[in-house]
């Protein structure tokens, strides 16, 4: 196909277990966890390619697919339904009879090489599906390919008291990469790395057949093909980022980054940088006379008779009279019962929280050790009278 080839492909890493939003990702991969009350997190990379002119994206699943694989069917809600390029589902597949995990990030890349060969791309595009932003990758690509880069990692600069947590890019003035540091205890820089790479494509393809060679190599961007990169003495170079970005690998983060849609932190609704979603079509909310509701979203198809207050009620959502919710983050079919209690909390979709059910509570009654967000797990059903302390994971 060297007559049609593409100047950029995006190859999604989607296939992430997603442990440490506990059991939110049980039964679901993390790219496919709801967010923001009609969305899901893979909707955020997927929206970025289209609003950045990219038509080909490899999406490489893996832990529990099948949901995340039903959502993004023929890539047809982000206009990625084509005759040549959109949305391809790439999950490990059997060589000589053998089946093979993908091992890591590059090890990933490296099992679909024949899949990239078939654009024959002249840039490759790696993002990861676990991360909350909006970006116009045609800026990075642009910015790539004016520096004549091999390789060019997207950074955030973080405040240098925090960069011990990231790993580090330190640059030369004229952004070029020297030194990749993970988690560095005394920090040269506050560059943080986003995990979003672009690859001059023959140099990446000829760096991830050397790395699957090596039988102590753990098949890492960060850990194994970026030091690589700069041991050869490639050109690397540093794009800086300046928007809301949010790795959304923790309960923590993905309340707080909820909050932040109600804080106006986080803006979803500039339409000239849209994030499409595949939404099945709901009837409008329903609010009743007896229902208040104070600096919320709340989505489609909700019916809503109780309290809520500074929270994210999702897509097809009952809030019944006399229940209470503060705070919290409401996911998709749940059912909030009569006289139950909600502060500070994730609850899962199709949740079913029985009458005079008390879940979380506010942190300024607790020691910071004893404090954390409550958790009630996809299709849960909370008894009557039942207690959920903060922290809790039900």
């Amino acid at each position: 196909m060297l007559d049609r080839k593409k100047e950029c492909i995006a190859m999604l890493l989607a296939g992430g277990q997603g442990s440490r939003l506990l059991v939110l990702t049980e039964k679901t991969a993390k790219p496919a966890v709801p967010f923001g009350g009609k969305y899901r997190i893979i909707d955020f990379p997927l929206s970025n390619c289209v609003n950045s002119a990219i038509d080909t994206v490899g999406i490489l699943t893996q832990y529990q697919p099948l949901e995340l694989n039903d959502y993004v069917g023929n890539g047809q809600p982000w206009g990625l339904n084509r005759n040549y390029g959109g949305a391809h589902i790439l999950p490990p597949y059997a060589r000589t009879g053998k089946m093979e995990w993908y091992k890591g990030t590059a090890n990933a890349i490296y099992q679909n090489l024949s899949f990239v060969e078939s654009y024959n791309p002249d840039n490759v595009i790696i993002l990861s599906g676990d991360h909350i932003y909006k970006m116009d990758y045609s800026e990075l690509i642009k910015y790539h390919i004016d520096n004549k880069a091999e390789c060019t990692i997207a950074v955030r600069d973080v405040p240098i008291e925090e960069a011990s947590r990231f790993g580090i890019m330190n640059t030369n003035p004229d952004g070029s990469i020297y030194q990749f540091e993970e988690k560095p205890k005394q920090p040269k820089s506050n560059h943080a790395s986003m995990g979003v790479y672009v690859f001059k494509w023959e140099i990446l393809r000829d760096y991830l057949i050397a790395d699957e060679a090596d039988p102590n190599s753990e098949n890492d961007f960060g850990k194994n093909v970026i030091p690589a990169l700069l041991r050869d003495k490639r050109r690397l170079f540093a794009y800086t980022f300046s928007g809301y970005w949010k790795d959304v690998g923790t309960i923590t983060s993905l309340w707080e980054a909820n909050m932040d849609i109600l804080d106006g932190i986080f803006d979803l609704r500039d339409k000239r940088f849209k994030i499409y979603a595949r939404n099945y079509a709901k009837p409008s909310t329903y609010t009743s006379k007896t229902s208040k509701i104070k600096n919320s979203f709340i989505a489609e198809g909700c019916s809503v008779k109780g309290r809520v207050e500074h929270s994210v009620v999702s897509m097809g959502c009952t809030v019944e009279q006399n229940a209470e919710i503060y705070d919290s983050v409401i996911m998709p079919d749940a059912v909030i019962k009569e006289g139950a209690i909600i502060k500070y909390a994730i609850v899962g979709e199709g949740v079913v929280v029985e009458p005079n059910v008390r879940i979380g509570d506010k942190p300024e009654y607790y020691d910071k050790k004893d404090w954390g967000i409550s958790v009630v797990g996809k299709g849960e059903i909370v008894e009557k009278n039942s207690v959920i302390k903060p922290k809790e994971v039900i």
